[in-house]
């Protein structure tokens, strides 16, 4: 008998021996596909019990193919939570005379028609504090209890002038003369306009006449919707007519104020539209006056835009840049942030159409200071000015081409 140990043949590894059965076992195709139909092949790798790397051809559906492929041509698809997670931000496509050259430095500053001051016409005592400095308030709010003498004085007035107002209207005509009712009337409604304008509301003022034991002081409410600014009321401090004692500011929109040269405010109009730069924010505003009045020293003539701003991001006083349309059809400022290069290399942005982004290829003609004139856009759409290098990769990685080309 022959004996032949296996020492004597040549060692196989556990990684060889893998990759001869697995390239050896017949491929199958696909649930979705015919026997005679050859499946289209994918390469990957999988861990073999022994921990080693074995290589091994997997089929890959062609129907989920076409539904990927059918899918990106669409455009990128995200949630609203998703948007908010990459840090997506669109500025709507509208005017495209922009010009690069035609930028001004500008402040942000509150908006007037959303911003009151409030200042009582006589001399008021703070007697209580109800709110803190900056602190959002809503629509009748308690702000501030006032007092003082002349608060006292001026609501027993009104409580007298309204109650003998009251008893001469419920008497006959042949009982007083039309001079004695219409003094009446006219008195009441006088000592009414007094505690108006210790900025009292209508509500207030004709509880206090039904209830005079309130008289002495008085809550001051907030008249709208805003932040806290200005704030000096103390405790016990005696205000004299006139004197602030806070301010409110409705923070979702802004004025932007500018000062531009005659080259640059030729041709401008209010309702034209501009660019408003901020840090690296972008955000649309809308020219609302200019004073058509140059200063005696700087020569520069004033204007005013006016800008939404969601969040409450900004806030006045800060500085900004204010970019200007032009008469010329030049094209779209946008910002650094909102360009990303395309897989052969151009510059492209991704314009919003409903949930779905598309990248749009454009030509960039001018850029200085992070900001980029930018001809080829779309007439419509949302452009995304914050957050395109998160849609590129996410482009990228799906392997096709968005352009179509």
């Amino acid at each position: 008998m022959i004996t032949t140990s296996l020492n004597n043949f040549p060692r196989i590894s556990a990684i060889t021996l893998a990759l001869t059965l697995v390239w050896a076992a017949p491929l199958q195709a696909g649930p979705d596909h015919d026997n005679d139909e050859p499946a289209s092949q994918g390469l990957s790798v999988v861990d073999a019990p022994n921990n080693a790397a074995v290589a091994t051809l997997t089929p890959v559906d062609s129907a989920s193919k076409d539904a990927a492929e059918d899918d990106h041509e669409e455009g990128l698809h995200l949630s609203p939570a998703q948007m908010a997670l990459a840090g997506i931000e669109l500025m709507p496509l509208k005017d495209s005379r922009f010009n690069l050259e035609a930028v001004a430095t500008a402040s942000l500053i509150v908006d007037r028609d959303q911003t009151i001051v409030l200042a009582p016409e006589l001399a008021v005592r703070v007697q209580e504090r109800h709110v803190a400095p900056g602190q959002q308030v809503t629509h009748g709010q308690p702000l501030l209890t006032l007092g003082g003498a002349a608060v006292a004085q001026a609501q027993a007035e009104f409580v007298n002038a309204s109650a003998e107002w009251r008893r001469v209207k419920a008497m006959d005509n042949s009982a007083v003369s039309a001079s004695r009712r219409l003094l009446a009337e006219v008195d009441a409604e006088l000592k009414r306009a007094i505690l108006l304008s210790l900025k009292m509301t209508p509500e207030q003022i004709n509880a206090l006449a039904t209830q005079p034991k309130n008289i002495g002081e008085f809550q001051l409410l907030a008249p709208i919707d805003g932040r806290v600014q200005q704030d000096v009321a103390q405790r016990g401090q005696v205000f004299t007519g006139g004197e602030a004692l806070m301010q409110l500011t409705n923070e979702s929109s802004l004025w932007v104020e500018a000062q531009v040269t005659p080259a640059q405010s030729a041709g401008l109009s209010v309702g034209s539209e501009a660019l408003v730069r901020v840090n690296d924010k972008l955000l649309p505003a809308t020219i609302i006056g200019r004073s058509h009045l140059l200063d005696n020293v700087t020569r520069t003539e004033q204007v005013l835009a006016r800008m939404d701003n969601p969040g409450h991001v900004l806030h006045a006083g800060q500085f900004a840049e204010l970019y200007l349309t032009t008469s010329e059809q030049m094209g779209l400022v946008l910002p650094d942030t909102a360009l990303t290069r395309s897989s052969d290399g151009h510059w492209q942005v991704f314009v919003a159409k409903g949930d779905a982004f598309e990248a749009v290829e454009v030509t960039v003609t001018h850029r200085q200071r992070g900001m980029n004139l930018v001809t080829g856009m779309p007439s419509e759409g949302d452009v995304v000015i914050a957050g395109a290098f998160f849609l590129a990769s996410e482009q990228a990685k799906s392997g096709f081409d968005i352009h179509n080309h």
